[in-house]
């Protein structure tokens, strides 16, 4: 595969990060088809391993996502704003501090931005909790499995 086509994946898997982000865009489908673009143009065991794993980690989030809350972000009065920095900011958390960054870069940069908004720490918080108790959790579990697939496929390009 050559560099422009691994570029290409990249942005779909970045597209389809961000795509978890924004209610009724389908993020995790958008990282699993750049995965499987890769492997079925890569064509070596560790692609159709990662492929595997995906499918798998991907399955598995779908059957657990009834299980937790919906998602009901006009109730907590936040921004749409606050949930896209929150994303970005597991992402960024995710790569600085490997898969376990993701989890407190998502939570502290919904209460920073929180805070920077309501202006104490109180309210900050009381409204993160509440970002989180909406929308948050559900939210983190499906951008963390796509985050775990972004992973396994960056660490198969570089390493494998």
């Amino acid at each position: 595969m050559s560099v422009w086509q691994l570029v290409a994946v990249g942005l779909v898997i970045l597209l389809g990060l961000l795509g978890v982000l924004v209610p009724g865009v389908p993020g995790q489908a958008i990282v699993w088809a750049a995965v499987l673009w890769w492997a079925l143009t890569d064509m070596t065991p560790v692609a159709w391993g990662v492929l595997i794993g995906a499918t798998a980690l991907l399955l598995l989030n779908q059957a657990l996502k009834p299980l937790l809350p919906p998602r009901r972000p006009r109730e907590t009065g936040a921004p749409r704003k606050t949930l896209m920095l929150g994303g970005i900011g597991a992402i960024v958390g995710f790569f600085v501090v490997p898969v376990i960054g993701a989890i407190p870069g998502y939570v502290g940069t919904i209460y920073g931005a929180e805070r920077l908004r309501l202006g104490s720490h109180g309210a900050g918080w009381a409204s993160a909790r509440s970002v989180m108790r909406a929308t948050g959790y559900s939210v983190l579990v499906e951008l963390f499995a796509c985050l775990v697939v972004a992973g396994a496929w960056l660490g198969a390009v570089i390493w494998g």
